[in-house]
């Protein structure tokens, strides 16, 4: 079995200047939980999940070491509607992950796409053409549904 016969081909994307706002809207419009990021060309450029938006406004402290008195202060970075106040407006290309990104091929065997699911915890990968184009994305959620639709079925 191939990539191809498990694989979403109407897939949603985000650019990569589109904004934070932007993006949640679509995973919530769309009921996802991530999409891959494309350039003006719709070449991949990365991937950006629902973890990735929540760490990046995962509220954090400061901490300044006073080397003098051997003392550390710590200050609160701010409260949740101030960063996030200040990141909506924020390109996709600030928090998302955009080296390493890990692809498919639509020939590619189902072994190497549970492979790759199972070795890096990914919750869904790009599937792309010669042209670095996404033409598909496969899941998770994808495989289970088309398991128990297809194969289970027949055995």
């Amino acid at each position: 079995m191939k990539v191809k016969d498990f694989m979403i081909r109407d897939v949603i994307t985000v650019n990569e200047n589109d904004s934070i706002k932007h993006l949640l809207n679509t995973l919530v419009d769309n009921k996802i939980g991530g999409a891959p990021i494309v350039d003006s060309d719709g070449k991949l450029v990365g991937m950006i999940s629902d973890g990735d938006v929540l760490r990046s406004i995962q509220l954090k402290d400061k901490v300044v070491y006073d080397y003098f008195s051997l003392m550390a202060y710590t200050f609160e970075k701010g409260n949740l509607e101030k960063v996030l106040a200040s990141m909506k407006d924020q390109p996709l290309k600030k928090i998302a992950k955009k080296h390493g990104t890990v692809t498919l091929k639509e020939n590619d065997d189902m072994e190497t796409a549970l492979k790759l699911l199972a070795k890096h915890h990914f919750k869904k990968i790009p599937v792309t053409d010669a042209n670095h184009k996404v033409v598909g994305v496969i899941s998770r959620g994808d495989i289970i549904r088309t398991i128990q639709k297809n194969i289970l079925q027949i055995l």
